[in-house]
Order: structure tokens, then C-alpha cells, then sequence
């Protein structure tokens, strides 16, 4: 873990008329590539027939011309990117997931990810079920199939279902003539829907995927609700709201600037978080350097506050993806791949380096070598997050203290560490500077659980495949 990993994204389209919903996906699945490179999947329905492709690698590995056309036309259509937070990276994992019912059949593909997943598969195992994944979207499947028995809509029985789910879960569910969307009770993580023109209602996890495909914003899903889709128009059934628990670093890192959540612009939360460390944590330096790429947006209000020049340190190439996965002793080769430094700009000069976080370390003491190595004279680091020092249970890739350097070790520490002649991360505060002060979650932070936490961490393992 050089960096924290995505979340995933969803996608979900119903039109009442049958129409290429397959490249609709596509686009949007490019669109929000970004919270999920590990594989990718869309699953699409034509007359009560389902059809499905999904394998691992980006978008743009796993879907072709030949492909999308085979998934063929349909009125209903899901679609997933994945970064596995829970169980494997395989095939067999890669999402939508589909089973065959004796109500109907149904498809789903979720975001987020559950604390109470190993006891809730426990349970259905002693029952009687059978997995083929190892992940806790099958667990979610599972249940909404067991209450659909009992149930005289598919709504009652994923509301049924959702009366035992723990911690972070985005659905989108697809029937032979409905498209669901589903968002936990605290929000934890994004959801929203819009309409293009051709009368497409359109669901994703980031409003960027909306603006990618044409189509107009309608609204976010609320925490608790769930919005059906159908030839009878949008129906929404809605949880009394207790208090919104949006993940902080949805803003900080994780989604894309260009976006909007909880009808905040991601953009200007991370300017705003930039200028509250320049206000908190001023430096005697020369220039702002950002890292690409969420690093950028705090530098630039880093920079209008403090009132030192932005300059661009860095350039990043687009064409080298998924880094993280490379063994330990490649990544540094990678890094350089990756980022390149624009040496006049920072040559002799005393730079404040803003990033929107520091996990293990490991790639900022990269960035730092490779900023040395051409000379620069100081480096004055601003991190637009406060420190790591609890592992998350609600899909972020923080899963252990003994990967965090800021739960082991103190500032002074990190600063040595790290190489750098200064060090300093937004306080905890600042996050309800960064976001107006509406209700967020910042547990990894120090800010407390809003939900119980797994009563034990044992993972969920599949077969290996030889």
C-alpha cells in the first residue's frame, strides 16, 4: 500500500424504450475509472434477458467495439469499476453480480463496504448457502434473494435487507423491468441520478460521469433511500434521516474535482482545505507546489491565501496507470514513469509541497528524493488531510495501524523520516472549515466510529484459481 486506493464506482441506466444503453456505461465507467482500476463489469437486460461482460484491468481493457455490440440493446443496464476492499482481485469477484431467482432474476453492483460482512455470511452459509466470491456484495445479494421470498416487491425485501447491513453500501440493483438505486442510511459514500436527452434516467457515484454522458442532474440519492426506476416514472421510499456521514476524503482525495457531493463543488473543498492550512501552518518559502493530482486544488488555495506563486513542480503521465500494484522494488522506476519534475520552476528555490496525504510514506519519500535530486532547497510539506491513525472499516484502503507512519510515529518523526525540512496536516477542524460544516465521517482522522466496528477482521477467502 504505496497510496490509498480508490473506492469503486456504479452506474445504472433505465430508458422505457429498448436503446444502446451498453455505450452509455462505457462512457460512464471511463468517467469513473478513477475510484476503481482493478476491474470493471456491465450488465445489461432486453426483455427480461440478461446479458453481462466484466473481467479485471481498466475500462478500456475489458470492453471493445465487438463487446458492446454483442451486449446488444436493452432497457435496463448496471455497471461497476472495482477497487477490492473486501475479498480478491479475480474475475469471479468482478462486479455486476447476477443470480437466477424464482421471483425474477437480479443484478447488482455496490460500492462501499460492510463491517458485520463476515457474520452476516456466517449465517448464511449455516443456512445453507453457497458462495463463489469472496466478496461482501454476494453477502448483500444473498439477503435481498432470501427476503424477495417473503416479499411482495423487490423494494420491501432490499428494505427488509437493509434492517442488518453495517457500515458503507451504494447499490444499484437491476430487475427485468426495474433499475434500483440504493444509498445507506449515513451516506456514507455517493450516489446521484440524472436524465439525459433522449429521457434516459441515468444513476452514478459521481455527478462527472452524469456531465460526461450529456445528461442533467437531477439530485443525490439521500442517505436511507431507495429510488426506483420504472415505466410507472421515479418512486422513492425514504429512511427518517438520523445524520449524514459522508466519507471526508470522498472530498479530500477520492473523487474527482470536476464533481459535486452533497451539492458541494469537490474543487473548491479541497481550495478551501488549502487555504485553511496556509492560515493555520503558514511557511517561509518561495513557491506552492501541488501533487498531482488531488494535491493541485489545495495547492492553488494554499497559494491564494498565503499569497506565494503556484507553479507547477510536476508532470504526470496519463499513460502509466495502476502503480500500486507493482512489487515494492519497482515502484520507485514507476514513480519516476509517472511523475516527472518541471526542474526550472523549483531549481535553488524553497517549496511548500502540498499532497492530500501521507498513508505509510513510502511515495512521499519518493516524491521528496526525486525533488532533492534536482536541487530544490527546501521542502515545507502541507498535507490537505489530517494525520492516519485508525484503520477504516468503510471501504477505504486504511485497514491496519501498523501501515499508518502517523499512528507509529510523531511529527518530529515523520518530518525526519520523510526528508523534509518542515511538516504540518490540516487539523481535524479543518475538514468542517473544508466542507461548511455539514455532517461527514472522519473516523481514520480521529473523529470517532459512527457505526460499530468489526467484531473481528478475518478476510473473506475464495478458491485459488490454478
Amino acid at each position: 500500500m504505496h497510496k490509498l486506493k480508490e473506492e469503486c464506482g456504479v452506474f445504472g441506466a433505465f430508458s422505457t424504450q429498448t436503446c444502446s444503453l451498453a455505450p452509455l456505461a462505457y462512457s460512464a465507467l471511463c468517467a469513473l475509472q478513477h475510484r476503481g482500476q482493478e476491474g470493471c463489469g456491465i450488465a445489461l437486460c432486453h426483455g427480461g434477458h440478461f446479458s453481462y461482460h466484466k473481467n479485471t484491468g481498466l475500462v478500456n481493457e475489458v470492453f471493445d467495439q465487438t463487446t458492446l455490440q454483442r451486449l446488444g440493446d436493452g432497457e435496463v443496464c448496471i455497471g461497476h469499476v472495482r477497487y477490492c476492499t473486501t475479498g480478491e482481485n479475480s474475475r469471479t469477484n468482478t462486479q455486476p453480480l447476477l443470480i437466477q431467482h424464482i421471483k425474477e432474476p437480479l443484478a447488482i453492483a455496490h460500492n462501499g463496504n460492510l463491517v458485520n460482512a463476515v457474520e452476516l455470511r456466517r449465517e448464511l452459509e449455516l443456512q445453507g448457502c453457497i458462495f463463489h466470491t469472496s466478496s461482501d456484495t454476494e453477502v448483500i445479494l444473498y439477503l435481498i434473494a432470501q427476503h424477495r421470498l417473503k416479499s411482495a416487491t423487490l423494494e420491501e425485501a432490499i428494505q427488509s435487507c437493509m434492517k442488518v447491513l453495517q457500515g458503507a453500501y451504494c447499490l444499484v440493483v437491476m430487475s427485468p423491468n426495474k433499475l434500483i438505486a440504493v444509498r445507506d442510511p449515513l451516506g456514507f459514500r455517493p450516489l446521484c441520478f440524472g436524465r439525459n436527452d433522449q429521457g434516459v434516467d441515468i444513476v452514478a457515484s459521481e455527478s462527472c460521469a452524469l456531465d460526461a454522458l450529456g445528461a442533467s442532474f437531477t439530485r443525490e440519492v439521500a442517505p436511507g433511500e431507495i429510488v426506483t426506476f420504472s415505466t410507472q416514472g421515479i418512486e422513492s421510499i425514504a429512511t427518517p434521516l438520523k445524520s449524514r456521514k459522508i466519507c471526508s476524503f470522498e472530498y479530500i482525495y477520492f473523487a474527482r474535482a470536476d464533481s459535486m457531493l452533497e451539492g458541494k463543488s469537490v474543487h473548491l473543498a479541497r481550495v478551501r482545505a488549502g487555504q485553511y492550512l496556509a492560515k493555520t501552518h503558514p511557511a517561509n518559502a518561495d513557491v506552492v507546489v501541488g501533487v498531482p493530482d488531488s494535491g493541485i486544488d489545495a495547492a492553488l488555495g494554499y497559494s491564494k491565501e498565503s499569497g506565494l506563486p503556484y507553479v507547477i513542480g510536476f508532470i504526470k503521465n496519463r499513460y502509466i496507470t495502476r502503480t500500486f500494484i507493482a512489487p515494492q522494488q519497482e515502484r520507485s522506476e514507476k514513480l519516476r514513469l509517472k511523475l516527472n519534475v518541471v526542474i526550472p520552476n523549483i531549481r535553488g528555490k524553497r517549496i511548500v509541497l502540498i499532497d492530500d496525504s501521507i498513508v505509510r510514506g513510502n511515495t512521499t519519500r519518493r516524491i521528496v528524493k526525486l525533488l532533492r535530486d534536482v536541487g530544490v532547497k527546501e521542502i515545507h510539506m502541507r498535507v490537505s488531510s489530517p494525520p492516519f491513525i485508525n484503520p477504516c472499516y468503510y471501504g477505504t484502503d486504511v485497514d491496519s495501524q501498523e501501515h499508518l507512519i502517523a499512528h507509529n510515529h510523531n511529527l518530529e518523526q515523520i518530518t525526519k523520516i520523510l526528508d523534509l525540512d518542515s511538516l504540518a496536516y490540516l487539523p481535524l477542524e479543518g475538514i468542517a472549515f473544508m466542507l461548511e460544516g455539514s455532517g461527514f465521517c472522519a473516523a481514520c482522522f480521529g473523529g470517532g466510529y459512527p457505526t460499530p466496528t468489526p467484531a473481528h477482521s478475518t478476510p473473506l477467502k475464495a478458491p485459488t484459481h490454478i
